[in-house]
């Protein structure tokens, strides 16, 4: 391979500089033997003659070929993985001071934390970023070389679980620079946590701290410059504030941390003022300094006074204090001051650590050290010396570990290889920390009563002179020189003994009451000897950051290049063999230069040995290894060019092929455009004079129009000119006789009114004179009567014709039962007509009782109620003839209001017009502003998504705050936890409520019996606070307080009624009273059934003819009037109808047992009248006289009618007779309710004419138009006061409906209870039982379970549930089963079931799915049920808003009872944290297959050749076979979201949500992908920008066969599409970047930046992307509005929307499967 070969055409190559060291070059013309002169073309596109000669330059370095450029991001570094496949890393940065050490290590952190992420939602990884902030405000300055340096050493030490996810971290810090607290170098800083403060002590908060500028202080103001460009110190302390928040340091230990380092700057400015004989000195009593200092530490201010300028000796015998000098004491307080510094420091550190610790266990971690760069400043004093011995140690480690690897990848992979020895830094750490070495002879300085730092230079010189790293300044005898592995450092020895003392007197230390402080820092140089027991990856960073200006200074990165050993480690491969690649990268880039006949060899390594020897001659050129090959330097870029030119070949044929084409298209499109421009002129021209003819002949036609309109629009302006002067003067003259008419009117109004009041108020007095009188009389006249009524009601004549008509009816009673008896036993079948004859006698009765019932009332006190009554009421006549007639004078006002109103709204008229023309313009004038009235809606919507993304973030936060609480529980349970076995109570169920929602009570405010269980839930402590409840609970303290009373009542009158009875026998128990009570409950059941059908008929009517009333215009009186009549006829009709229906009762019963008896009549003997006078007792005892009374009556009875159905009748008139008593008491009293409130109503009319009496007396007093005004809002606040009326009435009927509802449906629950008891209970065998057949009822959809059943349903429906037990039935049928028994607990009016099933639920799904955190199956499930119970909650709400899609049957199964608003908002909050769960588990599926599937799968065979690869490609540290990242390919991404869309789909789950959540997965792709795009260099390239829009595609299509493509899931790939593209466009010229500008709008202009600075070309036919079109990029979207953060968020959740879907599936027809044995349920 000859020179000529090499240094061709398009070689590129490294040319010396004497500014940027190396520039960049490439060959414009191929070189040949001899020429003088080698033409180059720089970066720049500026051309170069390069001088070649022996005496001038030899040729030129070979620049590398792209594919062997080193990567310049951490993950692409091969051994940064396999050497640690599953073992420990640690990754050390190190470089001088300014490289960049502080931001390279920031950055890894910031990619470890968000590649790995967290497990849970704890947060660990911002928590680790977090504590970034701390530590460079407490550790961080300002020095002459950066901004922002740090002043001491951290390694952070970042734990993963076996999934790889961040749990905790560990920080360990080291050399500390507490010297920079006292002492700044010119132009540096103090620690940036003081500049901080300072900024910020005008908070009102820091007013306790007394600070001022930074300048006032003497520890932040001896650099003389106490602002760094570009910083905001007060924006950098809310940061820092925030950081602390963060990591869980409380506001009160915040403050504690701020008044300490400020009793640090006032320490500083304690002034110490020398005595005259210089060996005393005192404080500055002018200063107010110590002070603060001591008010914001909390110690005596006498006492440090006293000790900051005194010491204490103490001796073997004796205790002296003596005075320190002036220097002694300043040097003391700034030790003092580092002391606490130093200690805070540590204190933070620990915190930080306690808030990154876990108590999960580690499978591995990554470590990062961050320590001091090597430095050399003009003074170099002890900080500098152990930072560059720290640096020293780090650079051993760096050559035993990086050096020694190089080497042994040549063993093993067999090569032949010598080895090299590298340099070796020992020596140079042995001259420090040797015995007799630099750090010995200094601590046995500082052990001498009298030493120096002169002393101690003198023994350097005297000892070390001959050593080869340490020398002598020729100028100095105070200072000493180390020759370090990076450069000559020359030390100043003043200072060293007492920095390396840094003595803390003891007084000082017992006042502050801390701990011993450290006698040596560099004895934490110790601690780094840590680093080698992990795996360490070393990371040599060369970045420069200069202050001011940030361009790339290329002697500098030499300079660090150096610094670091990387200089040396490339003279290592240069000597060997500095390129490799293993087989497959080599065959598969290489194949190109294969021949056909090679590729046939199915051994791919034999194969790369055949290519080689046939390419490369010298066989020591390369070298085969096991697994790779080894190319000396210049062999690859020989291949390369190889390569190169093939392609270059075969490129200049297509091209040719490719040009001529288009050529031919181009003619073939010109020749065609040239003929369609010629048609469309002609066209034109002809069109053109056509246009003009027209447009002449309508100029005329407009003329003489226009002349017309003028002319007469001229006229039409001055005759309605002439009609508006007469319309407005006609107009005033009417309106002033109109005027005068109406003050003559309202005057005889007036008089009118007032003469009528005053004839009536003389009457009102004279005739209740006269009633007054009238009542005396009567009162006087009754009296009188009453005492002849109950002289004559005492008399035996009474009585004898009170029982008169009884004896009658008893004689009639007893020949139609002899008849019936007959007619019964001839004749069965005429069962019907005996009956009706019955039913017909018992009609007579009723009116003889009636007749009766007359005759006793007669001579009572009803008649005086009903005439009292009467009198009322015609009162009540009068007061509404007088509201009658007010009313009509007001309603002649109203109409005289009425017409001013009108003649207003016809003065109106012209002004509307107007208006209407006004609003015409306006509207003209505002379509131009369409576009933003859009733009307006479009940021509402965009304002409601962020208000619903806050809400569901806000409920994310409380859902992720329960867990936390729920594990906190856990692990306080398990700390109390003893051993030994601990029963749970019995009674304790296990689906007790765990919800953290409020009770929520659907009964009304008066219902308070819920209110007293939320008060036992609650808590005494908890109910008191509650206002609500404790309203409701005095409202119950009074209800039963008035229960006790009556049940107090009721309890003495069953005493009473026990002592009357409590000589009576008790009444034996026979099979007939058995019997009888089965017949009676019978007849009780049917007539129970036929009259709640006429109650619901009644009901319906009521309700109708109650909002018929409602809808009229009438007053408010009167519809409570007509309200109350409808409410007593009621009330009236339903006591009737009771007792109605008992007296029926009775008599059937009587009917069927007389019946029963008389079949067994013929075998009664006479003998048998005693034995049934025994059984059949009488029933009062006030009826019974003595024993032989009671046997004659039984004879007679016996006598009378041997079937005693004489005395059955007897007994049935007599509690017929008890009823009609007990009704006449009832109906007593319900007068006088009714008389009490014709009183308080006569009141009310009373105020009301009173009222209305000073208004009149008002209206007298107005003007008229006042009056006119005043009787304007009069009307408007009756009609409001009616308005509210009727609202009230509304409400109150509501209540009425629902209370009689609920007693229907407590009626039907008895009956069915009789129904059952009746089926259950063995029953004699009756001769025959009157019963009525009953229809079947319909299914109603309800489902009724008892409630100890509750735990078993939620148990069996969702504990044990299983997605595949109902996978063969309806969708979401455990939620159509729980709305069911929802809807029967409404249906029972039973809120406490309710409420208990709901929490219940809701409790136990969150166990559920807490249980199930992984698992997406169970979680769609319930997902999907949850979100149908909260649609089945809002479709038979009621509302009809969510009734506009129901049937009329589904309408007729809304709830009745009870509003579940609230729950449903408690259903909607759980409905979203179900779907963030489902999100987050698929996330968790689809994390390690995105970027394998997406980034690294070959979907595109084809692309396999041209993928970048190389001896540096990155591999992965998981086996692909094992299921590793880099086994996943896009199918098995699509398969994973297809499963995922079909478990979905086969839940029932709704479609929209459907799409939300594949949205949301689309989101997490675009974001995965995207960010690794950002952060990997090695797929930053035209390949992966084609595979990747490939994948998309592939994406896109399993949308559109979804029918998906609607949803969104398209836009939010948009970021990585456009990524995709910007991989394949140009990236040249400015058009270029103009294009790339209009494309890229979903990405940022940080985003554009980092691809186009990833870029890597394939090949020699690609450019790397110029730095001048990267800033012409910048110049161009510089303006843009965007976020500036690089990557994208992977946390970003969308706001779900949960739209109202209703079912068309009936509640009746739903089917429970037998499986699931829910045999307790009752269908409804």
């Amino acid at each position: 391979m000859s020179v000529t070969e090499l240094y061709s055409r398009y070689t590129r190559v490294w040319i010396p500089d004497p500014e940027e060291v190396w520039k960049s070059a490439e060959i414009i013309k191929d070189y040949k033997e001899g020429d003088k002169v080698l033409h180059l073309k720089l970066e720049d596109e500026s051309t170069l003659e390069y001088s070649i000669g022996p005496k001038d330059n030899a040729l030129p370095f070979l620049r590398n070929p792209d594919i062997l450029v080193g990567e310049n991001d951490l993950t692409a570094l091969s051994y940064l993985h396999e050497p640690g496949d599953e073992k420990n890393q640690s990754i050390i940065v190190s470089g001088e001071s300014g490289a960049g050490k502080t931001v390279s290590a920031k950055y890894a952190m910031r990619f470890f934390a968000t590649v790995g992420g967290s497990a849970n939602d704890t947060n660990v990884e911002e928590k680790v970023l977090a504590s970034s902030p701390i530590m460079e405000a407490i550790g961080n300055a300002k020095t002459t070389r950066n901004d922002n340096s740090s002043r001491f050493g951290k390694y952070i030490q970042i734990g993963f679980d076996r999934r790889y996810h961040i749990i905790g971290a560990n920080m360990r810090t080291y050399l500390l620079e507490k010297s920079r607290v006292v002492f700044q170098a010119e132009e540096e800083r103090n620690y940036h946590i003081f500049y901080q403060l300072c900024a910020s002590s005008s908070l009102p908060e820091f007013k306790d701290l007394t600070l001022t500028s930074a300048e006032d202080f003497t520890y932040t103001s001896l650099g003389e410059n106490i602002f760094i460009e570009g910083v905001n110190d007060a924006e950098d302390l809310v940061k820092t504030r925030e950081a602390l928040t963060m990591l869980g340091v409380k506001e009160i230990h915040q403050m504690s941390i701020f008044k300490v380092i400020a009793s640090i700057l006032h320490l500083g400015n304690v002034g110490i003022v020398s005595e005259r004989d210089g060996e005393s000195c005192h404080i500055n009593r002018d200063g107010t300094h110590l002070h603060h200092f001591c008010r914001l530490l909390g110690i005596e201010q006498e006492q440090m006074e006293h000790w900051l300028c005194r010491r204490k000796l103490v001796t073997t015998a004796e205790t002296y204090v003596k005075n320190m000098s002036h220097a002694q004491a300043v040097n003391a307080r700034d030790a003092l001051a580092k002391h606490i510094y130093a200690h805070l420091f540590d204190w933070i550190v620990e915190h930080i650590n306690k808030a990154l610790h876990t108590s999960t266990k580690q499978h591995s971690f990554i470590g990062v050290l961050d320590i001091y760069g090597f430095e050399t400043f003009e003074i170099n004093s002890f900080e500098q010396f152990c930072i560059n011995y720290a640096n020293e140690k780090l650079q051993q480690q760096f050559n035993s570990h990086v050096f020694k690897l190089e080497q042994e990848e040549y063993m093993k992979e067999q090569i032949p290889w010598t080895l090299i020895d590298f340099y070796d830094n020992q020596p140079c750490i042995d001259l420090i920390e040797a015995k007799l070495g630099i750090l010995d002879l200094l601590d046995e300085e500082c052990k001498v009563p009298k030493g120096t730092d002169q002393n101690w230079a003198q023994k350097l010189y005297s000892q070390h002179s001959n050593s080869g790293h340490f020398e002598k300044p020729r100028m100095s005898n105070r200072s000493f020189i180390v020759v370090h592995f990076a450069d000559k450092v020359e030390y100043q020895c003043d200072g060293f003994l007492e920095k390396n003392r840094d003595t803390v007197y003891e007084e000082q230390i017992n006042i502050l009451k801390a701990s011993q402080s450290q006698s040596s820092e560099s004895d934490s140089l110790q601690s780094l000897s840590g680093l080698q027991s992990p795996n360490a990856s070393l990371t040599g960073d060369v970045l420069y950051a200069q202050k001011k200006d940030p361009m790339f200074d290329s002697r500098r990165a030499v300079q660090q290049l150096r610094a670091c050993g990387v200089l040396e480690t490339i003279r290592i491969s240069a000597a060997g063999y500095p390129s490799r690649w293993t087989y497959p990268d080599f065959f598969s880039r290489y194949r190109v230069l294969m021949s056909k006949k090679d590729m046939t060899i199915g051994d791919k390594k034999q194969v790369c040995k055949n290519l080689l020897e046939t390419l490369i001659k010298d066989p020591d050129k390369f070298q085969f290894g096991k697994t790779k090959i080894f190319f000396r330097a210049g062999q690859v870029a020989y291949l390369e060019k190889l390569r190169a030119d093939k392609f270059r070949f075969a490129c200049i044929n297509i091209q040719k092929t490719v040009r001529g084409w288009l050529q031919r298209i181009r003619y073939r499109k010109i020749r065609k455009s040239a003929i369609t421009l010629q048609r469309y002129g002609r066209g034109y021209l002809a069109r053109r004079y056509a246009e003009m003819l027209r447009l002449t002949r309508a100029a005329l036609i407009c003329q003489k129009q226009y002349r017309m309109v003028r002319v007469r629009r001229e006229y039409l302006r001055t005759r309605r000119a002439v009609i508006t002067i007469q319309a407005f003067a006609r107009g005033m003259f009417i309106r002033r006789l109109y005027q005068e008419f109406l003050l003559h009117h309202k005057a005889m109004i007036i008089q009118k009114t007032v003469r009528g009041w005053l004839v009536r108020k003389k009457y009102l007095r004279a005739r209740y004179a006269a009633i007054v009188i009238q009542c005396f009389y009567r009162r006087v006249r009754a009296k009188r009567q009453l005492k002849q009524l109950k002289i004559a009601a005492r008399s035996a004549e009474h009585f004898k014709n009170l029982n008169v008509g009884m004896e009658n009816k008893i004689v009639q009673l007893q020949k139609k039962m002899d008849n019936q008896s007959k007619e019964y036993k001839t004749q069965n079948e005429q069962l019907v007509v005996t009956n009706t004859t019955l039913g017909s006698e018992v009609t007579k009765l009723q009116k003889e009782v009636e007749t009766l019932r007359s005759r006793q009332t007669a001579g009572t006190q009803v008649t005086s109620l009903q005439e009292e009554l009467e009198k009322l009421r015609a009162e009540l006549q009068e007061a509404h003839a007088q509201r009658k007639q007010i009313e009509e004078e007001f309603s002649n006002e109203k109409q005289g209001l009425e017409q001013r109103v009108e003649e207003l709204e016809k003065e109106n008229t012209f002004l509307k017009k107007e208006k209407e023309e006004m609003n015409r313009r306006i509207q003209t004038s505002n379509q131009g502003q369409a576009g933003d009235v859009s733009q307006k809606e479009i940021r509402l919507q965009v304002e409601l998504d962020e208000e619903r993304q806050r809400y569901q973030n806000l409920v994310k936060e409380y859902s992720r705050l329960e867990q936390r609480y729920e594990n906190l529980q856990e692990d306080m349970s398990s700390m109390k936890f003893h051993p030994g076995h601990r029963r749970n109570p019995s009674n304790q169920s296990s689906l007790g409520s765990d919800s953290n929602y409020p009770s929520i009570s659907m009964s009304e405010v008066g219902d308070t019996d819920d209110t007293i269980q939320q008060v036992e839930e609650m808590g005494i402590e908890k109910a008191a606070m509650d206002l609500s409840v404790f309203m409701k609970l005095q409202k119950r303290v009074r209800e039963l307080e008035q229960e006790r009373k009556r049940l107090q009542t009721n309890l003495e009158k069953v005493e009473e009624l026990s002592t009357r009875k409590g000589n009576e026998p008790m009444i034996s128990t026979s099979e007939d009273d058995i019997n009888a009570d089965l017949a009676y409950n019978s007849l009780k059941r049917q007539e129970l059934e036929t009259e709640n059908k006429k109650l619901k008929n009644d009901l319906n009517e009521l309700r109708k003819a109650v909002a018929d009333r409602a809808s009229d215009n009438n007053s408010s009186n009167e519809l409570q009037e007509g309200y109350n009549l409808l409410l007593n006829q009621l009330k009236a009709a339903n006591e009737e109808l009771d007792v109605r229906k008992e007296e029926v009762l009775m008599l059937k019963t009587q009917i069927v047992n007389s019946t029963r008896q008389s079949e067994n009549i013929n075998h009664i003997d006479s003998n048998d009248v005693s034995e049934w006078t025994n059984i059949k007792k009488p029933l009062d005892s006030e009826d019974t006289g003595d024993a032989p009374d009671l046997k004659n009556k039984a004879q007679d009875w016996g006598y009378l009618n041997e079937d005693g159905e004489l005395g059955l009748a007897y007994q049935g008139l007599k509690q017929v007779a008890r009823l009609l008593e007990a009704q006449l008491q009832t109906q007593s009293r319900q007068h006088k309710d009714e008389l009490e409130a014709l009183h308080t109503q006569i009141e009310l009319l009373k105020d009301s004419l009173e009222k209305k009496q000073e208004m009149l007396d008002h209206f007298s007093t107005l003007s008229p138009d006042a009056l006119v005004e005043f009787s304007v809002q009069q009307e408007i606040t009756r009609l409001t006061n009616e308005n509210l009326d009727l609202k009230e009435l509304v409400e109150k009927l509501e209540k009425n409906e629902k209370k009689l509802k609920k007693q229907l449906r407590i009626y039907m629950k008895k009956v069915q209870e009789l129904e059952v008891s009746q089926a259950t209970k063995s029953r004699p065998e009756l001769t025959r039982q009157v019963t009525v057949q009953r229809k079947e009822k319909d299914f109603e959809g309800m489902l009724e379970y008892y409630k100890e059943d509750e735990a078993l349903l939620v148990k069996t429906l969702i504990t044990e549930m299983k997605p595949n037990a109902v996978s063969a039935t309806v969708p979401c049928l455990p939620a159509y089963i729980l709305f069911m028994c929802i809807r029967h607990a409404d249906y029972i009016n039973d809120d406490q079931k309710v409420h208990s099933l709901l929490t219940t639920t809701i409790n136990a799904i969150k166990k559920v799915l807490k249980r199930n955190n992984d698992d997406f199956e169970m979680t769609s499930f319930w997902l999907a049920n949850a979100s149908r119970v909260l649609h089945c909650l809002k479709q038979y709400s009621g509302d009809e808003a969510f009734m506009t899609q129901n049937t009329v049957k589904q309408n007729e199964h809304c709830l009745k009872n009870f509003d579940l608003a609230e729950y449903r908002q408690v259903l909607s909050d759980l409905s979203i944290q179900v779907y963030q769960q489902l999100v987050r588990v698929a996330e968790g599926i689809m994390q390690p297959m995105i970027v394998s599937a997406m980034l690294e799968s070959e979907s595109i065979p084809s692309l396999a050749g041209v993928k970048p690869m190389g001896y540096r490609n990155r591999s992965s540290s998981l086996d692909c076979e094992s299921g590793g990242p880099a086994g996943y390919t896009l199918q098995a991404l699509i398969r994973q979201l297809g499963q995922f869309y079909t478990v979905m789909a086969d839940h029932g789950l709704d479609p929209e949500i459907s799409q939300q959540v594949v949205r949301q997965l689309f989101y997490s792709i675009n974001a995965v992908t995207l960010n690794n795009l950002l952060l990997r260099k090695d797929v930053c390239s035209w390949s992966t920008g084609v595979q990747l829009r490939y994948n998309i595609s592939q994406l896109e299509e399993w949308l559109r066969g979804k029918n998906l493509h609607q949803s969104g899931a398209v836009a939010t790939m948009e970021p990585v599409i456009q990524a995709a593209q910007l991989l394949q466009v140009k990236k040249k010229t400015s058009q270029d970047a103009e294009a790339i500008c209009s494309l890229c709008t979903a990405l940022s202009l940080q985003q554009i930046v980092k691809i186009l600075n990833l870029y890597t070309p394939l090949n020699e036919f690609e450019e790397r992307v110029t730095v001048s079109f990267i800033r012409d990029i910048q110049n161009r979207l510089q303006d843009r509005i965007e976020n500036n953060q690089l990557l994208v968020d992977t946390k970003y959740t969308f706001p779900v929307l949960f739209p109202y879907t209703p079912s068309a599936l009936s509640l009746e027809t739903v089917h429970i499967p037998a499986s699931l044995s829910l045999h307790f349920l009752t269908r409804v």
